[in-house]
């Protein structure tokens, strides 16, 4: 499985946009499936998006309503999630992970390997 890192992460205000990036340090993220999940305070891991090996990507509608995008890196070794008009609810650690192909990706349940996180704050 691969090794993750992810990184990007920071304070920002409202409306702001960030972009966190997922690298894989040991083997190419190219052969699995990468989910990238949120874990707020007090509140369970969520989905957020995920791209497949062969890059069909699902988002958590409900939660990104169309403002992120997931997408494979030009080197084909990291994956990234474009974070547009950021608002306090998507203040929390977001975590990259990688399922085997054929999985279901939006289940947490899925995924093996996990990144450390990177904390994203947002201010009112």
């Amino acid at each position: 499985q691969a090794q993750l890192v992810e990184s990007g992460g920071g304070l920002v205000q409202a409306g702001d946009s960030l972009r966190l990036s997922c690298a894989a340090s040991v083997r190419t993220l190219l052969w699995y499936t990468v989910g990238w999940f949120r874990q707020a305070p007090g509140k369970e891991r969520e989905f957020v998006a995920a791209i497949s090996r062969s890059d069909t990507r699902a988002y958590n509608e409900e939660s990104v309503k169309g403002r992120f995008t997931i997408s494979r890196g030009a080197g084909k070794n990291t994956v990234d999630l474009q974070m547009n008009s950021l608002n306090p609810e998507d203040t929390a650690v977001y975590y990259c992970a990688t399922a085997q192909p054929g999985t279901p990706a939006r289940s947490a349940a899925s995924y093996a390997s996990w990144g450390q996180g990177t904390q994203v704050t947002v201010s009112s």
